[in-house]
Formats: structure tokens, sequence, C-alpha cells
């Protein structure tokens, strides 16, 4: 997603803009992770130091209610989010470092259509998240 993309997306919502809110846009713009709103405190406050957490968790909520975040929960206790026009993928999640993986496998993308056909559905959409410990060579298991 673009910057002129979330910036769109908000005006387009009536979503007012901001200085502190196009900043915030900025850092969600340049996340490559899926940071946590604390997280995206520290980055904006960084970038304009008169950003308060407050304003951060404003803004992600208003975004998350105008469709353009969508808030993910890890296991982990905290909330965190990332733009809504990505192409589609699923998660794996490394419950000892709580990094967070990003995947698409096709196999599990046609099991999903097929488990959905079978009991008479048509899939339009869908959420996997896979926890996980990382295997060591000498892990049996």
């Amino acid at each position: 997603m673009t910057l002129s993309t979330i910036l769109t997306r908000c005006e387009a919502q009536g979503l007012r803009m901001t200085e502190q809110r196009r900043t915030i846009a900025g850092v969600l713009e340049a996340a490559t992770d899926h940071p946590d709103v604390e997280e995206l405190y520290n980055r904006a406050s960084k970038a304009d130091p008169r950003i308060s957490l407050a304003t951060v968790y404003r803004t992600v909520k208003l975004f998350e209610e105008a469709g353009i975040l969508e808030k993910h929960e890890f296991g982990d206790g905290r909330a965190r989010y990332e733009t809504t026009d990505r192409e589609h993928h699923d998660h794996l999640i490394d419950m000892q470092t709580g990094e967070v993986i990003e995947f698409v496998d096709p196999e599990i993308e046609a099991l999903q259509e097929r488990i959905a056909a079978k009991l008479g559905y048509r899939l339009k959409g869908h959420r996997l998240e896979l926890y996980g410990t990382a295997i060591k060579d000498d892990d049996n298991g």
C-alpha cells in the first residue's frame, strides 16, 4: 500500500487527516512487520515528538473502523495491525520469539475451498494463524 493510497482511503472515508495522522499513516506505510500500538507510537514519536500514545490509539481505532487497518491477536496479549489491502497471506507465529512469519500456500488455499464446498459453502474469506516453536537439530518433535 502506498502512503497516497492510505491518505486517499482515509479521505474517501471522510476522515480529517491532521499532520499527526499523516505521520502515523507514514509509519504504517513503512512497517514491514505487524506492530502493536506502542511500537507504532515509538516509531511515530521519532518522526514527531508531539505525538502522544493516546493519539496513536485513537488513530489506529479510527483507521480500523474505516477498514484501513486489520487487527490481529496472536496470543501474546498485544493487538497488532497491518493494512487491509495487502495480498492475502496467512501467519505462522513463533511462540518463543513472537516473530510473525507471513506465508501463502496454494495447497492450503485449495483445501479450504474444498472443505467449504463439501459443507455446502462458497468461501468468501478466511484467516489462518499457525502457532509453533522452531525445530532444533536435536529436537525429536
